[in-house]
């Protein structure tokens, strides 16, 4: 089993990948037309919040999913999908979870555009640092040969110019990027929707007969995330809105640039696409279930 899941390749069809730059591209440019250049702002405004949001995505996930992946022990390919997705950042309806949970929107929407940004440099470095700690990921590494330049540029390419195109349409033409933006991110979101479906259709074989494998390993990788994130901002003594923001910043993952970074230079490893893949499903699920709950919560303490 372990040869055969290290082994596994998904199939993505011809022009698969070029679907998955543009949605992703297309998603990106549609998040980007809702910020301006005040949520930068939040890092004097707000420097503890924004503080603890770096540090609970970009120091702590990676950090704590390499501690769960020495104790645990899973498939090389499966720890490698898990590093990858601590190593990305946070997911573009990360906004929707924490203003529905009554977290600070605004908190929220910075440290997705700060962490956006970052990630250009953060994330290939980050995935390249801590998957060359764990001996059976060094040795994927060593075989695939990752050019960690080429990664740089492809996380720049979809993440990069598009955050920055988007800025500069709502900069110059206000009016134009309010009109448009719901449109251009329902677009974006269906045209890859769609693409995940094919994509589904044509690996359901590998998706059923390993998905059981995932299906736990996710549960407590997400779970440690939204703990985590919550911690950082109790530890940070932050008001309840902001401590439940950074748990959904943390716990709410773009899964969908994993992916890509997986079907671009990977060989399209199956074990880590379908982490990545299960990742980018059950994080929808929790953030409905932390918002339900924070809710309820609420509720029952109007004070919060």
């Amino acid at each position: 089993m372990n040869e055969t899941i290290d082994a596994l390749q998904l199939n993505l069809g011809g022009g698969g990948l070029m679907v998955m730059n543009v949605s992703l591209a297309v998603i990106m440019f549609g998040v980007a037309l809702e910020l301006k250049i005040s949520h930068f702002k939040a890092i004097a405004e707000q420097p503890k919040g924004v503080l603890a949001g770096f540090i609970s995505q970009f120091l702590f996930l990676p950090a704590v999913t390499f501690a769960l992946i020495w104790l645990l022990e899973p498939y090389p390919s499966f720890a490698l999908g898990m590093m990858m997705v601590a190593a990305c950042p946070g997911g573009n309806i990360s906004n929707f979870f924490s203003q529905l949970a009554g977290g600070n929107t605004a908190l929220s929407v910075s440290l997705t555009a700060i962490a956006t940004l970052l990630a250009i440099i953060a994330t290939p470095l980050n995935f390249n640092f801590w998957a060359s700690l764990y001996p059976p990921t060094a040795e994927i590494l060593r075989e695939i040969q990752v050019d960690l330049v080429q990664v740089f540029q492809i996380v720049g390419l979809i993440l990069g110019i598009p955050l920055i195109l988007g800025m500069l349409v709502r900069h110059y033409a206000e009016n134009y990027a309010l009109r448009w933006t719901s449109w251009i991110k329902r677009f974006g979101i269906v045209f890859f929707g769609g693409f995940v479906v094919v994509a589904f259709s044509m690996n359901i074989e590998h998706f059923l007969g390993y998905v059981h494998l995932v299906i736990g390993l996710v549960f407590l990788h997400n779970f440690l995330a939204l703990v985590g994130g919550y911690s950082w901002g109790k530890l940070f003594k932050l008001p309840p809105a902001d401590c439940r923001s950074l748990a959904i910043e943390t716990g709410i993952q773009n899964s969908g640039l994993g992916l890509l970074l997986i079907f671009s230079f990977f060989d399209s490893l199956g074990g880590m696409a379908l982490i990545a893949a299960w990742w980018g499903i059950w994080h929808i699920i929790a953030g409905f279930a932390v918002t339900a709950y924070w809710t309820k919560i609420k509720k029952m303490v109007p004070t919060d």
